[in-house]
């Protein structure tokens, strides 16, 4: 809504919302391509820190960093064909998305100390508010959400 006063147009409000940020990145599955979506991930924040005012802590800022690394994993292990980052975020929650080629749904382990290694989604789902799984036509989709605020 605009309100017009003495020539001068004053926005008293949004007219249509505010759209998060979003960005995506796709990986070949060659040596080091975790490492660049844990890059490519520590800029989005940065971006959702200036352009959103987001006020992300040190502690959320490594538990993206660390979502985006055990999913990027996971798929990195168990696709056979690249996969995508899709990254979208506000002031108060980023959202990762891995998108891959295969279509096997993965399975959460029970929690084992003993056990070594597949603790990857157990740890995700420690550190995030919302995971979901979902096929697509290509494979599937990983969705993580977590809340950042400030330490």
């Amino acid at each position: 809504m605009i309100e017009h006063r003495d020539g001068a147009v004053i926005p008293t409000g949004f007219d249509v919302p505010v759209e998060p940020l979003r960005r995506a990145a796709h990986y070949t599955g060659e040596p080091g391509c975790i490492a660049e979506a844990r890059a490519f991930s520590g800029l989005f924040l940065e971006q959702l820190r200036t352009e959103w005012c987001a006020e992300i802590g040190d502690r959320a800022e490594g538990e993206v960093l660390l979502v985006v690394s055990e999913l990027i994993t996971n798929a990195d292990r168990h696709s056979n064909g690249p996969y995508i980052l899709e990254l979208e975020g506000t002031d108060s929650e980023v959202a990762v998305s891995v998108y891959d080629s295969s279509v096997a749904m993965p399975r959460r382990y029970p929690r084992d100390p003993q056990r070594i290694g597949r603790h990857g989604l157990e740890i995700v789902h420690a550190l995030t508010a919302d995971v979901t799984v979902e096929r697509v036509p290509v494979g599937k989709r990983v969705r993580a959400v977590l809340r950042v605020s400030s330490d």
